[in-house]
């Protein structure tokens, strides 16, 4: 079982990197993505949040379970959705604004995992009630014997030394971080968790783990936008520590030829989001 803990919230995307293009409503938040592509890439997963009742949490609870995303621990509440606006550079990168005030998804109150997988990351770690409590089910889930990866997502709104800190805190409880190279500073000492995954855009993912370094390449595509790479990776990621799978130990004794090929994996899968726009994350047989 993947258990995703986090927010689902609603992508203001441009059709253009023009300013004032139009905006296209798009289903989001990091942990929403991680979800439903864990969900497509046929993984056994559950989502732990909670959403609006409004047309877009009714929309982002829809889409998860087409994806096959088990919702039963998810809650509702008549707070609205978060907003993300996005913008676009002309490289396809992509930047956000949030609109988080009184949203529905900062006032969860999650249980821990007891087997499995458990991911968490983003916004929802910035945004109390719940970004406290959420840090509690992470250390209760590593304490059950769960695997608990991390992806901090860092966006302005909470590039602050007080998120840092807080971060920090987790860090003792995460076998798995999963961080792009410009969050690396950011994150500073990240020592004491056994496994960091790096993301480098176009130039492919590393790796620090026991075994030692490996980097792999990513495929050269032409990129619509960069919306939900990362999700991608940490998905892929999780989907192929339930293919093989591993506990913590099995885990920690993968070798550079078994990391290469998962990691080859999440690196492929990333590379067929960007060519689309938004997160339309792929299945697994688009993968292979």
């Amino acid at each position: 079982m993947i258990t995703v803990y986090g927010e689902g919230l609603i992508d203001l995307v441009p059709r253009s990197p023009a300013q004032l293009a139009p905006l296209v409503p798009s289903l989001g938040g990091g942990p929403f993505n991680v979800a439903r592509a864990c969900g497509r890439l046929g993984c056994t997963t559950r989502f732990v949040s909670r959403l609006s009742t409004d047309a877009f949490g009714q929309s982002l609870v829809d889409a998860l379970e087409e994806a096959g995303v088990d919702t039963s621990q998810l809650a509702r509440g008549d707070e609205p959705t978060t907003l993300a606006v996005t913008s676009l550079a002309e490289d396809g990168s992509a930047s956000y604004q949030f609109y988080v005030d009184g949203t529905a998804d900062r006032f969860a109150e999650p249980q821990a995992a007891t087997e499995g997988f458990a991911s968490f990351g983003t916004v929802s770690l910035s945004l109390e009630p719940a970004a406290s409590r959420y840090a509690v089910a992470c250390k209760q889930s590593a304490d059950n014997g769960v695997v608990v990866c991390l992806d901090p997502n860092i966006r302005p709104i909470y590039n602050t030394p007080a998120h840092r800190a807080f971060l920090s805190t987790m860090l003792p409880s995460v076998t798995v971080l999963k961080m792009s190279d410009a969050e690396v500073d950011f994150m500073g000492d990240v020592s004491e968790v056994p496994v960091v995954i790096t993301t480098c855009g176009g130039e492919g993912i590393s790796i620090r783990a026991p075994f030692g370094e490996l980097t792999v390449a990513a495929p050269k595509v032409e990129v619509a936008d960069t919306i939900g790479a990362g999700d991608t990776v940490m998905a892929a990621l999780l989907a192929e520590f339930e293919r093989l799978d591993l506990d913590r130990d099995k885990l920690l004794a993968l070798g550079e030829a078994e990391w290469r090929e998962i990691l080859t994996f999440a690196a492929r899968a990333a590379a067929i989001t960007v060519t689309r726009t938004g997160a339309d994350t792929p299945t697994r047989d688009e993968v292979r």
